[in-house]
Parts: C-alpha cells; sequence; structure tokens
C-alpha cells in the first residue's frame, strides 16, 4: 500500500454516540496532514452530521445481526453482504493508510473488506462492555482500543495483549463552554444565584427521564433552576420562571454544560465522558429493558469513581425528587463529584486515539 496517498478511513453509525467523539479525533489527523473518508450507512443520521462537517461521506447498505431470532437477520444478512462488496470498492479506490471504527453495525463490512485488502484497522469502544459490533471486528482482526481498564477484562487474551486504554474523546467544543454565559442563555439574571440543572433525555429522547423530572419539577424549582432537553416529539412543561425546555441543545450545550451545578441523564457513554470533560455531577437514570446493559454498566463505573449516583430501578419522580434536593443542598458533596468527574481522561482521549492511528498511516 503506497503512503503517498496520506488518507484515513472512519467508519461508524446510528446514533450520534457513534459520530460525534470521532471529530476530535478527525481534527488532530488532518491537522497532521491526512485526508479523511468517512463511510457509513445510506439511511443513517450520520450521513447529515458528517457532510455539514465537510467529510467526504460514502454510504453503504447496512444491516443489524440482532441476538434474537428474528426474520430481519435473514435480510439484513444480506444488506451487510452488498455493505462489505461495496465497503470494498470504497477501499480500493480511496486506498486509505488505516481505517478506524467508532461503532454500530455498519462499521462490520468496511472492517471485512479492510481485511481483505490487508489495511489495518482499529475499533474504539466507547462503553465499558463491547457491543456486538466491535466484538465482530475484533474477530475480523481489528486492534481494540477501549475506554475503561475494565473492558479489558471483556476481551480475549490475545486481543487483550495488543489493546490500547485511550479514553472516550469528548468534542473540542465542549471544553469552550463557560458558566456566565450558559446561566444567561438558561435565562437567569446575573445575580439569581440559584444553582441550574441539567437535564439530557439523549439525542433521540427519552420519556422515562422526562416524565421523572416533570413529575419532580414542582419540588424542584423553589431551589433550583433548570434546562430540559426533551428529544424530538417529546412534551414538555412551557417554559417559566427558572424552567427553560428545548429539543435539542446544539451550540448552546457547552455552556449549560459549564453552568450546570448537577446533570440528570441516561447514562450513555457520550453523556458520561461530557459530563467528565467539564467535570459536572450527575444523576444517572440507566436505559435498563431492550439493551444488553452497557448503561448500567456505564452507570456503574461512573458511580464507583464517585462522579455520580444512579437512581434505583422503579424509582418514581417524588424519590428523584428527593435525590436531587439532597445533592443541591449538598455543595461539598457536589465537589467532590466534580473533582471525580474530572479525573476521567477526556481531554487525553482524541490525542491518544489520533496517535495511535498515525503510528499505522506513516
Amino acid at each position: 500500500m503506497s503512503k503517498t496517498n496520506k488518507t484515513i478511513a472512519f467508519t461508524g453509525g446510528g446514533t450520534a454516540g457513534h459520530v460525534f467523539p470521532a471529530f476530535p479525533v478527525i481534527e488532530r489527523v488532518r491537522k497532521a496532514g491526512f485526508d479523511v473518508v468517512w463511510i457509513g450507512s445510506r439511511d443513517g443520521m450520520e450521513k447529515a452530521l458528517l457532510e455539514q462537517a465537510g467529510i467526504r461521506y460514502f454510504g453503504v447498505p447496512s444491516g443489524k445481526l440482532r441476538r434474537y431470532f428474528s426474520f430481519r437477520n435473514l435480510t439484513d444478512l444480506f444488506r451487510i453482504i452488498a455493505g462489505f462488496f461495496a465497503s470494498l470498492r470504497i477501499l480500493r479506490r480511496e486506498k486509505p493508510l488505516a481505517l478506524f471504527s467508532k461503532g454500530g453495525f455498519v462499521t462490520v463490512p468496511p472492517v471485512a473488506a479492510a481485511r481483505i485488502l490487508k489495511i489495518p484497522s482499529l475499533t474504539h469502544e466507547s462503553d465499558v462492555d463491547p457491543g456486538l459490533a466491535t466484538r465482530l471486528n475484533l474477530k475480523l482482526g481489528a486492534r481494540a482500543l477501549v475506554s475503561y481498564e475494565k473492558s479489558l477484562t471483556f476481551l480475549s487474551l490475545k486481543k487483550r495483549m495488543g489493546a490500547v486504554i485511550v479514553g472516550n474523546p469528548a468534542r473540542d467544543a465542549i471544553f469552550s463552554g463557560n458558566s456566565a454565559e450558559g446561566r444567561r442563555l438558561a435565562g437567569l439574571a446575573p445575580d439569581d444565584k440559584r444553582p441550574l440543572i441539567l437535564v439530557l433525555g439523549g439525542s433521540q429522547g427519552a420519556r422515562e427521564v422526562n416524565n421523572l423530572v416533570t413529575g419532580c419539577l414542582d419540588k424542584i424549582l423553589p431551589i433550583a433552576a433548570v434546562v430540559h432537553q426533551t428529544g424530538s416529539g417529546n412534551s414538555s412543561r412551557p417554559d417559566s420562571d427558572g424552567y427553560m425546555s428545548r429539543p435539542f441543545f446544539m451550540e448552546e450545550l457547552p455552556y449549560f454544560l459549564a453552568a450546570a451545578d448537577l446533570a440528570v441523564s441516561r447514562s450513555g457513554a457520550g453523556s458520561v465522558w461530557e459530563f467528565a470533560a467539564t467535570g459536572t455531577p450527575a444523576i444517572f437514570i440507566p436505559l435498563r429493558d431492550a439493551t444488553r446493559g452497557d448503561q448500567l454498566l456505564n452507570a456503574s463505573m461512573a458511580d464507583e469513581s464517585g462522579m455520580s449516583v444512579t437512581l434505583e430501578k422503579g424509582a418514581d419522580d417524588d424519590m428523584l425528587g428527593n435525590l436531587v434536593t439532597e445533592l443541591i443542598s449538598d455543595p461539598q458533596r457536589r465537589r467532590i463529584m466534580s473533582e471525580a468527574a474530572s479525573a476521567y481522561p477526556a481531554r487525553e482521549a482524541a490525542d491518544r486515539i489520533a496517535a495511535v492511528l498515525m503510528e499505522y498511516a506513516t
């Protein structure tokens, strides 16, 4: 493979968590003089995000392999095979020096194609427990990059020997917010001393989180202000003094993270590491049903570090309100949680990944 091309291929998709952490890595390899292409699904949400960022995008057919019986496994198998041949054509034409997989089932065909073409590949896992797509990529020869030391225990001995603990990157923009602007955007006057609570329902919204928070607002608002990301299509209370809700926070999010005294959120890897990047104490409400348990493991690791408290299964809005009140009333405890959050290597993760990736491409 000629190394005059200086192209690195990225692949991933399905959720924002399989795209956004790759952005700071892309910025670093571009600064080092590499071109970047991205292989994603034809109909995934990642296409618009990447094209908006000026990244050359190639869509391929993609499917999902489920751990349970479903006729869709059969039809998706043909989509995966088609995705493999499409990836093969793209990689042959673009001739990347390395392939970086950020996650999602769309990554398996490109990693398989890279193996055929003898292009070195790396797969990064954001969660504690590697998902099925990551495990398949490892079987296809990809090198493991993991976010936690504990993740090594889920790998075979051979893969563990080659794995690198790098953390999970947070977007560079996350580090750019400041507290004063965040409070202004939340509608708080400079002399308003109320603590600020940030509620994030995830990129697709989270009905459970929204219902629990809305149910305890009457208990929270006398002692704190709330900014609430509800997700698209989810109802919320009208804005009022100390309360603001929007379907999504985009440019405002870094400022809200900087200003927040406490966050309430799902425990997806992106949320955990963005709170770590900004030292934001958190209450996690993990997605428990219809998952492989990754959010429970993420929340458990965060709790062990001291940065968060996980709301117990079956808790109602009254229990959430009591927990929020307890933490808001204890600044010393929140300070300790913030210090624990800041101990995560969120700032260094993108540099670590880019360094390993560029070793393969130079």
